[in-house]
């Protein structure tokens, strides 16, 4: 024995016009949504990157230069973009901002190094390791001979990858005593 199932033409048909077109629309709209999260965050992990990787060279700079400046035996000259020290051995040391170039080096023992790049400003201070009254402010230097204390600041700034308008910046000071003496 058969038996006929009868079926309307409603039930038989698959999606409607306007089902596909909705369906479509939330589709893309949710494309939309990840491809302008996923460009966000990938700016964002490259400004991050940026930030970590200049923070890092900023760090190295600032180390190699206090364990130079900290044993140096006197400072020989100095200007806002230069010091000079005699070092441990009584050689001649040297840190240079370059600002064509925008870089900081260090010039010692033969050989020229540099310690920091992408720099877009820098400047030295030198002072007495005396400070002036109710301040953290050191006295000036009259002569080379009574420094002890140099300070430097430094702005540096990268593009961030894929962006050209995008930039990250970092900021350093530090003032370092000269020990040896």
């Amino acid at each position: 024995m058969f038996t006929r199932t009868h079926h309307t033409t409603r039930e038989r048909a698959g999606f409607t016009v306007l089902e596909v077109m909705v369906a479509t629309c939330v589709a893309t709209i949710v494309g939309v949504i990840i491809a302008a999260f996923t460009m966000f965050s990938a700016r964002s992990f490259a400004s991050m990157a940026n930030y970590s990787r200049m923070n890092q060279d900023s760090q190295l700079a600032l180390d190699k230069m206090f364990k130079d400046i900290r044993q140096a035996r006197q400072l020989t000259a100095y200007s806002s973009t230069n010091v000079s020290f005699l070092d441990v051995t009584n050689s001649p040391l040297s840190f240079v901002y370059t600002p064509s170039s925008r870089t900081l080096s260090r010039i010692g023992g033969g050989q020229t190094t540099v310690l920091l790049s992408n720099c877009n400003s820098l400047v030295f201070w030198a002072f007495q390791p005396a400070l002036i009254s109710n301040t953290f402010t050191c006295y000036t230097p009259a002569v080379t001979n009574n420094a002890r204390v140099i300070q430097v600041t430094w702005s540096c700034s990268r593009r961030t990858l894929g962006n050209q308008s995008a930039t990250t910046e970092n900021s350093e000071s530090a003032q370092i005593v000269m020990r040896n003496h």
